[in-house]
């Protein structure tokens, strides 16, 4: 018996040690490690990426804009022949409600890749929704009336009424919520901030933009590094902020820093000069203040807008063609409102040619586009215009003023 069981060991023995050879020299018998597994999404975006001539991976990094109610001959040619990535709409694209949804239709027939149709739409003085001309769209009072009920599952809420006025139009991405803390009531801002507590304004616009992006539509956080503290409006000048970046990090920076840290999509730069961090040049064409600070000090990896490029913050200092380069050669993704897809393409284009900017960087942009544009925009939400103006919508902003 006893040698019976000393057979049984030694054979156990020999074939434990046949199987860890077998499968240290030539099985491998682990379990398959996601590691190895592609990422369906990375796949996607590569395989787009390679197929893209330099132009088309260009306009991707463009979001423009068209004066007029409906799609005309100029438009559709820009639209059809430059493929560019977003368009904004501002009060004069809207009439009708139905004209209004054909407009948009219209735009995203054109494309190739789904685009980002944009909107202000932050409530207050800026809700580009109220120029419906046959449906009253919800009225949502300034963020500095939502900011002084410190309620966050208000703020949640108001974002998500905010989201589905908007996508019941077919738009899918908001400029909003605003972060920038004022400093006082001479703020440019003014009302369109939550308030005067960074702390405050961060959980507040934060539990907005999750509402938005909840509902179907991408929120946009601006305007870093925040225009809280100057009366300066960027539309005709450029404003300067004397702080030093220790101080913007304790009150300014403070709700990107939050925004960051929970995953914000795309962040907007403002047209504003820091000179103790980049001297008085704009913050949306520093590369200390997009790429060293934005990117690499505060680690975010999201998108980076620029404002509107029209402003004349910029334009009283800078050519059309030093504003492009200079933005993408700063770390912008996207170049919001060219004059034209032609000649923001033609000068990027000429600016790679010359090494001014690298191609790898046109491809670190646009793999954020497309990666955002096929996680969020495939398959885009379809709401019933009656969601507009609807009871249950000023039932929640009743909550607002009560």
């Amino acid at each position: 018996m006893k040698k019976s069981i000393l057979l049984i060991v030694v054979l156990l023995f020999i074939g434990s040690g046949i199987l860890f050879f077998l499968k240290k020299n030539f099985v491998d018998w682990s379990e398959p490690s996601d590691a190895n597994i592609p990422d369906p999404m990375e796949v996607k975006v590569e395989e787009t990426l390679k197929n893209m001539t330099l132009e088309e991976k260009i306009a991707q990094m463009l979001i423009i804009f068209h004066k007029g109610t409906e799609m005309d001959d100029e438009l559709k040619e820009e639209l059809e022949t430059y493929q560019p990535g977003g368009f904004i709409l501002f009060a004069n694209n809207i009439n009708t409600f139905d004209s209004t949804k054909k407009l948009i239709d219209d735009i995203k027939n054109t494309a190739h890749i789904p685009m980002f149709i944009a909107m202000d739409e932050e409530g207050g003085a800026v809700q580009r929704l109220k120029a419906l001309t046959d449906i009253q769209a919800t009225d949502v009072p300034p963020m500095l009336d939502l900011g002084n009920t410190k309620d966050l599952n208000l703020a949640y809420d108001v974002g998500k009424v905010i989201a589905e006025e908007l996508l019941a139009l077919g738009v899918n991405l908001d400029f909003a919520p605003v972060l920038d803390v004022i400093e006082n009531e001479e703020s440019f801002m003014g009302n369109r901030s939550f308030g005067m507590d960074p702390t405050l304004v961060s959980q507040m616009g934060i539990s907005l933009g999750n509402g938005l992006m909840d509902a179907g539509v991408i929120p946009v956080y601006k305007h870093f590094p925040g225009h809280g503290s100057t009366i300066v409006d960027s539309h005709y000048d450029l404003p300067v902020i004397t702080k030093t970046k220790e101080e913007l990090m304790q009150k300014d920076l403070l709700p990107f820093i939050n925004a960051i840290e929970k995953k914000a999509p795309m962040i907007m730069i403002g047209h504003l000069a820091i000179p103790s961090i980049s001297e008085n040049m704009p913050a949306s064409l520093s590369k200390e203040i997009i790429q060293d600070l934005l990117k690499e000090e505060l680690h975010y990896e999201g998108i980076v807008i620029t404002d509107a490029l029209n402003m004349k913050a910029l334009t009283n200092q800078y050519s059309e063609e030093e504003i492009y380069e200079m933005a993408i050669v700063a770390g912008a993704d996207i170049l919001l409102m060219p004059k034209s897809s032609e000649n923001a393409i033609q000068v990027i284009k000429n600016s790679i040619v010359q090494n001014g900017i690298s191609e790898d960087r046109i491809n670190e942009s646009v793999r954020k586009i497309l990666t955002i544009k096929y996680q969020f925009l495939s398959e885009e939400k379809q709401l019933d215009k009656s969601i507009i103006g609807s009871l249950e919508h000023q039932e929640i902003i009743k909550k607002v003023t009560n």
